[in-house]
């Protein structure tokens, strides 16, 4: 029997320098018995199994928040198992329960909190790469050592250190091409380079040759350090990707502007790819996690949820602008992977800088602010992305509702609201202009040219109706007699007697007129009628029956 030799564990890295590395507020401090100091080795998910040993890991407990009581039994079970500290989520910023503040402080184990914005795999990469960064910082076999002895705190320091050990102008970009980080650029370097560093990105032209000549996919794909000759655009290149595991990350490039290369350059990008991850993982994170929390606050202020002050100078606006919100909305039945709500926010965010855009499903919310004189620039927008959605290939219909101008963002709500009834009212219309044209009859809103998007003045009285319905819809649900009998059974049966019911009343009582709608003979109609009355009591003649039949009609679609 063979024995097998113990791996040694990694080196611990302080609880503070894992903190000092989190720059984008993923995580925060709660509590500390041990110090800042306690060491930490590696990262675990709590609920990987009972029997895996947790000495010195911070383990994500991925259950219950720290508000609920509920954590304090994964805190203490992962201080019984050795961890450093837990990672527990945030629950709309409410605080910590008692009881799991007091199970930390008796484990003596470090309680830290990620943010609501943030997801369970942001922070597992997060603290990853804040352990390779403080190893490679110390040299440690395998973490950039050679490339940056010392250690770098910054991609601009990791970027000179490189152009020190390749004899080369160095670069640092990222997957979209833009300049994370560059080493000092000399009297002799290429024209490609000035203007790359200049315009903070890879110019178009070079995107699209390097795509061509295959170079990318060759990038994107191979672990090796890739070499490109000297040509008529520039002198010879080294470049390698930097990866996260699988993920690409980004790229080095290392260009021999007015001298050679270093014989060890290739070795030198390997171990600098290596030592750039945790920095391009941290900076990919501050970008996530900027759009996640601009989200959450959009998302806050439209749908009422928080404090609307606190999202609104989240987004950067005035609490005090006026503003108003575009609800555009495309057909739940949309084919899978269609992508026209993701060009209308794209044409939405091209309208005007200011302008704030949600994707929810099937949906898409426009914040717009208005300064005076620019009131009809809302209606102006939903017209622009209605049109468009029709334009594009597969033509996906959008309907989208203007809502109101609300005189301070903090009123914004109100606003979505309305515009989101709006689509209502126009998804109705949609739906009943299509049902004339299954029957061969004139559509209500103008034929084949129908209405895609509307204001409160474009709607009309429809707009109050909706706002009704939705009133009543609770009374209408929880009562009974012989209208209720009517709707439920008929609607069970397949509907066909609310169906003649509400052409009927739709058309004032006028028999012929609704018989011809419904493509029957006004005696079948007569027929119907007459059934409702004698099998369920209805009597047509009744205003009061009237009513209640022309709400359940709507209320029950």
């Amino acid at each position: 029997m063979t024995s097998r030799t113990p791996i040694a564990p990694e080196p611990a890295v302080a609880l503070r320098e894992i903190l000092a590395f989190d720059d984008s507020g993923t995580l925060r401090l709660l509590l500390a018995p041990g110090g800042q100091d306690v060491g930490v080795r590696a990262v675990a998910v709590g609920d990987e199994g009972p029997a895996q040993p947790l000495d010195g890991c911070l383990v994500l407990v991925v259950g219950a928040p720290a508000a609920s009581a509920g954590a304090a039994g994964p805190v203490r079970e992962a201080a019984r198992r050795g961890a450093s500290g837990v990672v527990l989520r945030d629950a709309e910023g409410a605080a910590a329960a008692p009881e799991v503040l007091a199970a930390a402080e008796e484990s003596g184990i470090a309680l830290l909190i990620r943010a609501e914005w943030a997801d369970w795999t942001d922070t597992a990469a997060l603290l990853r790469s804040a352990l390779a960064c403080a190893r490679a910082g110390r040299g440690e076999e395998g973490a950039g050592a050679g490339v940056t002895d010392g250690g770098v705190e910054s991609l601009a320091a990791l970027a000179a250190a490189i152009a020190e050990y390749t004899g080369g102008s160095i670069t640092i970009e990222d997957t979209r091409f833009r300049v994370l980080a560059h080493s000092a650029t000399g009297p002799e370097a290429d024209g490609l380079r000035r203007s790359t560093i200049l315009g903070g990105r890879v110019p178009d032209w070079r995107v699209a040759e390097l795509r061509r000549s295959g170079m990318l996919r060759a990038l994107w794909t191979s672990r090796d350090v890739i070499h490109r000759a000297a040509d008529a655009d520039g002198p010879e290149r080294l470049v390698v990707a930097v990866r996260s595991g699988p993920e690409v990350l980004g790229s080095i490039w290392a260009a021999a502007d007015g001298r050679g290369l270093s014989p060890r350059a290739a070795k030198a990008l390997r171990r600098a790819a290596e030592a750039a991850a945790p920095h391009l993982v941290r900076h990919r994170l501050r970008e996530s996690g900027a759009a996640r929390r601009g989200e959450l606050a959009l998302r806050g202020l439209l749908y009422g949820e928080g404090d609307a002050r606190t999202h609104a100078w989240s987004l950067g606006l005035s609490p005090d602008a006026a503003c108003a919100v575009v609800v555009a909305e495309r057909d739940s039945g949309a084919p899978a992977g269609d992508r026209t709500l993701d060009v209308l926010a794209l044409q939405a965010v091209s309208y005007r800088p200011s302008v704030r855009v949600l994707r929810d499903g099937d949906r898409l919310l426009v914040l717009l602010p208005v300064d005076t004189g620019q009131e009809r620039d809302v209606l102006g927008l939903a017209r622009e992305l209605a049109t468009l959605a029709l334009s594009l290939p597969g033509r996906v219909p959008v309907l989208a509702g203007a809502g109101p101008v609300a005189p301070t963002a903090l009123r914004a709500r109100s606003s979505c609201e309305e515009a989101a009834l709006i689509v209502r009212v126009l998804r109705g219309r949609a739906d009943r202009d299509g049902e004339a044209d299954r029957h061969g009859q004139a559509a209500g809103s103008g034929g084949t040219d129908r209405a895609r998007y509307a204001d409160a003045a474009g709607v009309g009285p429809s707009l109050d109706v909706v706002r009704v319905l939705d009133a009543v819809r609770p009374v209408w649900e929880s009562g009974s007699g012989p209208v209720h009998d009517l709707v439920r059974a008929d609607l069970a049966a397949g509907g066909e007697l609310v169906h003649s019911l509400a052409a009927y009343l739709d058309a004032s009582g006028d028999v012929a007129r609704a018989a011809a709608r419904l493509v029957v003979h006004p005696n079948t109609l007569r027929y119907r009628l007459r059934r409702a009355r004698e099998r369920f009591g209805v009597d047509l003649d009744d205003p009061d029956t009237r009513l209640l039949i022309t709400l359940a009609v709507r209320l029950t679609g």
